[in-house]
């Protein structure tokens, strides 16, 4: 019998102490706490057989303001001695009500709400929602729209990588790493800007395209990232993956088996960590995806190590992609001439009535999608990102909602930490790369 169920039966009326006798009231109201926080979170029980509720085990609270966890999150720990018996993962610290949100506000408003629940792969965000609406509308996207976004993307994906790169390194001890990641990335947030105007919060992808026409010097800009990558990723590599500290905090912490990862539907750097060879920029690609060539990064053991692996494997490929994409970058439109969708060009408001007309029922009234239901998904870099969108005709949805990777992930910390000591906690959620924002919606 775990220690949860040992103190629920003692207080439904089983045995009482060890000894025989009453425990103390401060002893009895401890107790009774600890009972009760378990029965709302709902623990399971422990794997080690008997426990002794009086001195075997405990529960601790990590979080929700401890530096590691990533944002607001807490964890319900139950330790004998070092060792983690159970671990519960609490979220809803940073909960915001961004699909309620997005439900109130027309089909094209609603874009910065995406890019505010995951603020390290925004333009992810932006796509895995615009996807939906345009199934909704079936809008074609002309093809520089179509590139501009894959090319986009692929920043996104190598920034956010290193945001992990640096915030795992140093919540392990290893300081320098996350200089070093940051060089790279405020060049990435450097385009972003030059694009969008907004370092982080893009929302620069519309329904049919783009908000605006890619800057020019775009392609240089990009260029000059793509020259200094594969070089930046030779020291990152130089710095952690034969480090013998990392190896010792990373090889063999956390790990889960492929089954696992399905049967708790595990996507992203934590499913492929484990050998399953799933990516939907293959399996179901979108954009211009199939028109690449790229390999999806695995690991084979599933633990700490692997996962960073694959993230430093995905940033590789994902240069690959965007070589391709400057090369097969085609002129053209932005954004699609379906008037249903995008407003006219602002050249045309100064001479054409109808135009001007247009663009304000577009902004004022919004789009109008027929009545359906749709779910797009993305591989964004913490797995598969899905939009589910309901319309009712209606310039506003009636239903959205969001399939965050994060939300998923950590439902699966009592399989990733149970037997891992308290301090691998930290390297678990790490490897995760949680955003505690894109959990809390």
């Amino acid at each position: 019998m775990s220690l949860i169920n040992q103190i629920v039966d003692w207080f439904k009326g089983g045995s009482p102490g060890a000894n025989g006798a009453q425990p103390a009231d401060a002893r009895e109201a401890e107790l009774l706490a600890q009972a009760e926080m378990a029965r709302r979170m709902a623990i399971q029980p422990g794997v080690a057989g008997e426990i002794d509720p009086f001195s075997q085990t405990m529960i601790i609270n990590m979080g929700p303001q401890h530096p590691s966890t990533h944002g607001v999150l807490r964890l319900m720990v139950e330790l004998d001695g070092e060792r983690v018996r159970n671990v519960v993962a609490d979220v809803g610290y940073l909960h915001t009500g961004i699909e309620k949100t997005m439900e109130s506000k027309p089909y094209i408003k609603a874009i910065p709400c995406t890019d505010r629940m995951s603020y390290l792969g925004p333009l992810h965000n932006n796509l895995g929602y615009v996807l939906a609406v345009e199934k909704l509308m079936d809008v074609d996207v002309p093809p520089r729209a179509q590139w501009a976004r894959v090319i986009l993307c692929e920043l996104d994906r190598i920034a956010s990588h290193l945001v992990f790169l640096a915030s795992n390194g140093l919540d392990l001890g290893a300081m320098s790493v996350f200089l070093y990641a940051f060089r790279e990335r405020e060049k990435i947030i450097d385009i972003m800007e030059m694009c969008s105007g907004a370092r982080m919060m893009a929302s620069y992808f519309r329904p049919g395209g783009l908000a605006y026409p890619l800057p020019d010097g775009f392609e240089d800009a990009v260029q000059k990232i793509v020259d200094v990558m594969p070089g930046a990723l030779d020291e990152y590599h130089a710095l952690l993956t034969n480090n013998p500290i990392w190896l010792e905090r990373t090889r063999g912490i956390g790990a889960i088996s492929a089954e696992d990862a399905i049967r708790w539907a595990a996507t992203g750097p934590v499913l492929r960590a484990t050998g399953v060879k799933w990516d939907l920029r293959k399996d179901a690609p979108y954009a211009a995806y199939d028109q690449v060539d790229f390999d999806v990064a695995v690991g084979s053991q599933g633990d700490c190590y692997d996962r960073y692996l694959v993230r430093m494997e995905e940033m590789r490929q994902s240069v690959r992609i965007i070589q391709q994409g400057l090369k097969k970058l085609p002129p053209g439109p932005h954004i699609t001439d379906n008037r249903k969708v995008a407003p006219p060009p602002k050249e045309e408001l100064a001479v054409s009535m109808e135009s001007l007309i247009h663009h304000f029922k577009i902004w004022t009234e919004g789009i109008k999608p027929p009545p359906g239901e749709v779910y797009a998904a993305v591989e964004a870099p913490r797995g598969e990102l899905g939009f589910y969108v309901v319309s009712d005709g209606t310039a506003r949805g009636r239903r959205i909602h969001m399939r965050s990777p994060s939300f998923v992930h950590l439902q699966m910390m009592p399989v990733f930490g149970q037997g891992a000591l308290v301090a691998d906690l930290v390297a678990i959620i790490a490897s995760l790369d949680p955003v505690l924002g894109e959990v809390d919606r």
